[in-house]
């Protein structure tokens, strides 16, 4: 059996001379785009908040990792693509990931390195309830010291999806809709920025606690801003009739989707007649849009529905395809539908992100608690990475890259370290592509924050 040396790795003569790769450069780092995160970080005072917020039961002169010091490990390397703790073991020993960290050590002793798997995984399953409430209200916090002035009026989006669990984990339930055994987390963002990352167990329905976490929102965002105008926006799943009236009775807009059924139907045939005619005579497809009134069974009250009619061709004679929305808003059918409700849609993109670009489906913690930390490390990295994008690459083409773009372009970039008593400076390549880009964003992320106009 050939045994491979890990250091030296052979390929393909190029000419005459022989081509190896090797494993010996100690002072090279894959990840110079640390500098952009730190100095993100730095900014907006972050990591710093957060550590504040998790009590460390540790006795301080006995440690060699401080707990900063660990959550810099585990949202810095969520953000440059490292989602287990064991990619630490390695990364532990790096010189960049040592400053990057602020790892105290690093300067007297740098073969101590940083936090192992262990130490992480220690850190991650001492979390209690309490803490993760006040780690919530961190991400709050950060949108509202986001904008500079208080916004005239801002739309949340509310969705859940299904995160798969890892085995028999604590609160693993299965949920028929998504047909497995799955936790249910429920998202709330704004535009691009995250507000809420709450993981539940999945023998609930998907907005289970919605309302309370209206609640909260609108008074933590209407203490900070009075005069803001408020929209909610979510799917079927949303459409329940206490919450619509807690949003009637506390000047909420909102726009939900609302499932079919035979009274909704039988409502919008006059509607649903025009396009199945105007079909009949051009065979393509149409649609109209409309409103009625409409109150289910168990509702207080009527609401406005907004009604897409729609016949869509097809080689078999085309389908009737009708889609109801119950609103608030003032305003033209079709524009609330087009303009307003269909825009929730990019709201899958940002969950995407979460899961498939920034790990948050992680979650394979035996004790259940854990659990929904591992997902808010996520979100606090998701902070700084959108943070980057919307002021460090305003107005470039990466303002609205996914972060697995960001991670490829700016991140996870190779670096010579060189570590002196005075300076540590990392080299990187002359012919790297985004150079500019690199340094614009720098740029950008050392100045001081604006302050904040609170109205």
């Amino acid at each position: 059996m050939t045994e491979c040396n890990r250091n030296s790795v052979p390929f393909s003569a190029a000419g005459r001379r022989q081509l190896v790769a090797e494993f010996s450069a100690d002072t090279i780092t894959s990840d110079a785009g640390l500098l952009l995160l730190r100095e993100a970080d730095r900014q907006i005072g972050l990591l710093d908040v957060l550590n504040d917020a998790i009590p460390d039961p540790r006795c301080p002169s006995r440690i060699i990792h401080p707990q900063r010091t660990l959550l810099a490990q585990r949202v810095l390397g969520i953000s440059c693509g490292y989602e287990d703790l064991n990619d630490h073991n390695v990364l532990r020993t790096d010189d960049l990931w040592q400053v990057a960290t602020d790892h105290p050590g690093c300067e007297r002793d740098p073969e101590r390195g940083l936090g192992s798997a262990p130490t992480l995984c220690r850190m991650e399953n001492r979390i209690d309830r309490q803490t993760l409430i006040q780690i919530a209200a961190i991400l709050v916090d950060q949108f509202l010291s986001s904008y500079p002035v208080p916004p005239s009026q801002i739309t949340l989006d509310f969705d859940a999806t299904d995160d798969p669990v890892h085995g028999h984990q604590e609160r693993r339930f299965f949920h028929g809709h998504y047909d497995a055994y799955c936790f249910l987390p429920l998202y709330v963002f704004c535009e691009s920025q995250l507000l809420v990352a709450y993981l539940r167990p999945s023998d609930i329905g998907g907005d289970h606690h919605t309302a309370a976490v209206l609640k909260l929102l609108v008074n933590r965002i209407r203490a900070t801003w009075p005069n803001v105008r408020i929209t909610i926006r979510g799917d079927g799943g949303f459409a329940r009739w206490r919450l619509l009236r807690w949003c009637d009775h506390n000047d909420i807009r909102y726009i939900f989707g609302l499932a079919r059924n035979p009274v909704l139907e039988r409502a919008a045939a006059e509607y649903q007649s025009q396009v199945a005619t105007a079909y009949a005579q051009d065979g393509q497809t149409h649609r109209v849009f409309g409103t009625l009134s409409y109150a289910a069974g168990t509702w207080d009250r009527p609401r406005r529905v907004i009604v897409k009619a729609e016949h869509l061709s097809g080689p078999r004679g085309g389908k009737a395809n009708p889609r109801f929305v119950v609103t608030n808003l003032a305003g033209d059918a079709r524009t609330l539908y087009e303009d307003v409700y269909c825009q929730r849609g990019e709201m899958e993109n940002r969950i995407q992100e979460q899961q498939l670009g920034l790990f948050a489906d992680r979650t394979s913690c035996h004790r259940f608690v854990a659990n929904p930390f591992r997902v808010l490390l996520a979100a606090v990295a998701d902070v700084l990475v959108d943070h980057i994008r919307r002021t460090a690459l305003v107005g470039t083409e990466l303002s609205h890259a996914q972060v697995s773009t960001l991670r490829l372009r700016l991140f996870r970039v190779g670096g010579l370290v060189v570590t002196s008593v005075r300076r540590v400076v990392v080299r990187l390549s002359s012919g790297y592509p985004w150079a500019g880009l690199f340094a614009h964003a720098a740029a950008i992320l050392g100045r001081p924050r604006p302050v904040v106009n609170s109205g």
